[in-house]
């Protein structure tokens, strides 16, 4: 089950990752025209934010495990992810962009997955 919580961190990591990267890195606008309307609703501070939530999750997820050093924000970094995209499916819900809460939901029970493992009987 170790090797099954680390593949899913790992996958979660690269996603979040290229998720916050993108939204740290990109204007607002270039955002919102590469099809994710959702951010005209929000501030281009609010968007930052975001994205450094996910690449700050993202790093949270592997970098103490890897440097065994405050292990405990393993799962806590899957927690807030999990938080992040519970924001997302309600943001998704609200603009009835229903596909997109699909991916919010998968995320989210991968995030739920890896800090209950963290938490409880795998961690580290």
């Amino acid at each position: 089950m170790n090797v099954v919580l680390w593949i899913v961190a790992g996958v979660l990591a690269v996603a979040f990752l290229a998720s916050g990267l993108m939204k740290l890195t990109q204007p607002r606008k270039k955002i919102i025209d590469s099809g994710m309307g959702w951010a005209g609703d929000f501030s281009d501070g609010a968007v930052k934010g975001i994205g450094a939530l996910e690449v700050l999750g993202a790093l949270g997820l592997i970098l103490p495990a890897v440097f065994d050093v405050a292990t405990i924000l393993v799962p806590l970094a899957a927690t807030g992810l999990a938080l992040v995209m519970l924001g997302a499916a309600v943001t998704h819900a609200r603009r009835r962009e229903n596909q997109m809460i699909v991916a919010n939901v998968v995320l989210f029970a991968l995030a739920v997955f890896v800090a209950w493992g963290r938490f409880g009987p795998y961690a580290f």
